[in-house]
């Protein structure tokens, strides 16, 4: 298990390594306050939906309290390149309302060189378009379980490269070194061109080996993923759940942006009535409450999602993921934002008070008064 400095350039010398891989493509949409997944299950039963977990030796270190459903989707026709390929399509859906669809993009055995300009043509094709049309006919299937439907507008989208084989042109089989670093570092960063030694640098010191035959490595927008086990999709799961959370930390963060600049025009807008905006401030309080109790259950629910308990492979390459994410960042943000929300409806709750004191005051010097009035009357 190595992680830290750059990865080792391979001497030119060598004839040019082949690989056998596919291109995944991720989409992920917050369609909802929650998902209730054993609703889905039922709902997608016919589709054979399965709730896996990561079942490497040292998955044990991964938690999952609930694990997400997957689905096959089927197949779609998009153009990468020159021509229109196949694309497998499926779903992986999570409790913390999100939806992560992914477009499998099978690549025939080919030298390794070809294989960085097909994935860089995959990242930069028009395949993303199809992620629309298949989660608004996800959600119809689906939609008796979401609570509180809604569709975000932000997404998240990432790219897993996947090499389930490299061998040279005898067909022996070859270990991730024999990939340079300069080809990686191109692949990730979907450039034609080559890249500088710094950009190389800074782009793959997070790398990750467990055996000597696999090698992961994670980036801000895609990641390398070498396997000799095709079933082994474990560094995968713990990406996609990574990418589900940061959707779900800056979705909760954009709307407290949002929410924030609203408090204060309704606050405004109050105080600008005098005494009589205090029913205003009451249904404003409720609200501010609701939001504040709303954001801190459903970011708590997604970070709860997935826990680890120990420094193993899989799961350093999740805290790279999140760390890489800036994921404590988001989370540090939303913290603030919701501090300010509770601040203001403490502020608030105060003036609500002192107005129905002021309130109380004038109706019993109004009362005093009409009785004072009604003695003269009646003198």
């Amino acid at each position: 298990m190595s992680s830290g400095s750059p990865l080792s350039l391979v001497p030119q010398g060598g004839a040019e390594p082949r690989v056998t891989g596919e291109a995944i493509l991720y989409r992920l949409f917050d369609v909802g306050y929650e998902i209730h997944l054993d609703r889905v299950h039922d709902l997608l039963g016919s589709t054979g939906p399965d709730r896996r977990k990561p079942v490497r030796g040292d998955a044990h270190a991964i938690q999952i309290a609930n694990p997400p459903i997957t689905v096959p989707l089927g197949t779609e026709p998009v153009p990468i390149g020159d021509r229109t390929q196949e694309v497998q399509v499926s779903a992986r859906i999570f409790d913390f309302g999100v939806v992560s669809l992914r477009a499998r993009l099978a690549l025939p055995t080919v030298p390794w060189n070809d294989f960085v300009g097909l994935g860089i043509a995959a990242g930069s094709s028009r395949a993303w378009g199809i992620f629309e049309t298949c989660r608004d006919r996800l959600i119809e299937r689906i939609g008796p379980a979401i609570d509180r439907p809604d569709l975000a507008k932000i997404s998240e989208e990432y790219i897993v490269y996947r090499i389930d084989r490299i061998e040279d042109s005898s067909g022996r089989a070859l270990g991730p070194d024999s990939l340079s670093d300069e080809d990686i570092a191109r692949l990730l960063m979907g450039e034609a061109r080559p890249l500088s030694a710094q950009a190389r640098g800074e782009l793959l010191s997070r790398h990750f080996s467990y055996l000597d035959n696999d090698l992961a490595v994670v980036t801000w927008t895609s990641a390398l993923v070498v396997e000799s086990v095709p079933e082994d999709t474990d560094v995968q799961y713990v990406l996609e759940f990574a990418n589900a959370q940061l959707l779900e930390l800056r979705f909760y963060d954009a709307l407290l942006d949002a929410e924030l600049p609203r408090i204060y025009q309704e606050i405004a807008a109050s105080r600008g009535r005098g005494l009589l905006g205090g029913g205003r401030f009451s249904r404003l309080l409720a609200r501010i409450q609701t939001r504040v109790a709303d954001a801190t259950e459903a970011v708590e629910r997604a970070e709860n999602s997935l826990k680890v308990t120990d420094d193993v492979f899989l799961a350093r390459v999740y805290g790279a993921a999140m760390e890489i994410f800036r994921g404590a960042a988001w989370r540090n943000g939303i913290d603030r934002k919701v501090s300010i929300v509770r601040d203001t409806y403490t502020m608030l709750n105060a003036e609500a008070q002192a107005r129905r004191a002021e309130i109380m005051e004038l109706t019993v010097i109004v009362l005093i008064a009409i009785e004072i009035v009604l003695a003269i009357f009646r003198g």
